[in-house]
């Protein structure tokens, strides 16, 4: 399971950085890289901090 989630969170940094770049270098148009990025940051907001947990604080 854990690796499934860091699978989902690797997917969802490359959907949340690679879209900028595809805008700057003309590949997409404006409406795709919002599309894009929306998607990319709820897979890592969504996936990264159950397999990043570190020690409790208590």
């Amino acid at each position: 399971m854990k690796t499934l989630l860091k699978i989902l969170s690797l997917i969802g940094l490359v959907l949340t950085l690679l879209p900028s770049f595809l805008v700057f270098y003309d590949v997409i148009d404006m409406a795709t890289h919002f599309n894009l990025m929306g998607v990319g940051v709820i897979l890592w907001f969504g996936s990264a901090p159950f397999w990043m947990k570190g020690p409790s604080l208590e």
